[in-house]
């Protein structure tokens, strides 16, 4: 994927949190950023825990407890970061919690492989969002998400999976296309319900409180999004 802009860090993005969190709109949006990144660790900690039982092997299950473990590993440092600020952890996760929900609740996979690919598009467009905000964060800020961004291994697992079988039945990869296809289009809409729900985020998206962002620039951001999901889509075999 495309990243951001790598030029020198300027406004924000040049402090960190001790001086950057003295602008108050600026901390509520980091803390509602936050709050939605440890939701969302959580969810996927679950999301993980239960697609396990769809695993046809023991190996893949194991493979897929250890990528648990590991969301929720993430989790706990999100809290732990957000208790450290002052921020009742719980009370910066609610608000996001029934968008997260729906979401899950509206993709639930009906199969394994369904189940990897909703973890390995879903996830992904969510954490290359938090990627591009991140760019515009202050640096203690931009290293933890950044930190708890990191592959947790799903990606390879699922493109090797998904992969060998649609080698083993191409009609598989008709199927997972159509779903991939409603994945994204779920995201999106949620993402988009998210941050217009919630002043601080969007003002940080648009150009207020996180310098560099403006109308222009968020188009851009969410095309490189859609670039990188085609890209995605294309690794698994898959047409986008």
């Amino acid at each position: 994927m495309e990243t951001p802009d790598n030029a020198t860090p300027t406004g924000i993005a040049a402090k960190d949190w001790a001086e950057a969190s003295a602008e108050p709109q600026y901390r509520a949006a980091v803390i509602d950023l936050l709050g939605a990144l440890a939701y969302g660790e959580l969810a996927a900690f679950e999301r993980l825990a239960e697609d396990a039982k769809l695993a046809p092997t023991l190996a893949d299950k194991a493979e897929l407890a250890k990528m648990a473990s590991a969301e929720f590993q993430h989790f706990e440092r999100l809290r732990d970061r957000l208790a450290a600020v002052d921020a009742e952890p719980t009370s910066a996760m609610e608000p996001f919690a029934k968008a997260l929900d729906d979401f899950h609740r509206l993709t639930a996979p009906s199969d394994w492989l369904e189940g990897l690919v909703k973890a390995y598009v879903g996830d992904s467009i969510a954490s290359d969002f938090y990627r591009e905000v991140a760019a515009r964060l202050d640096s203690d800020t931009r290293g933890l998400v950044l930190a708890v961004l990191d592959d947790t291994g799903h990606g390879n697992f699922a493109v090797e999976k998904v992969r060998a079988a649609i080698d083993a039945d191409p009609r598989v990869g008709g199927r997972l296309a159509l779903w991939a296809r409603r994945l994204m289009g779920e995201a999106l809409s949620q993402a988009q319900r998210v941050v217009a729900e919630r002043d601080a985020l969007s003002t940080m998206l648009v150009g207020g409180v996180a310098d560099g962002f403006d109308l222009a620039e968020v188009g851009r951001m969410f095309s490189r999004i859609t670039e990188a999901h085609t890209k995605r889509m294309a690794a698994l075999g898959l047409a986008a």
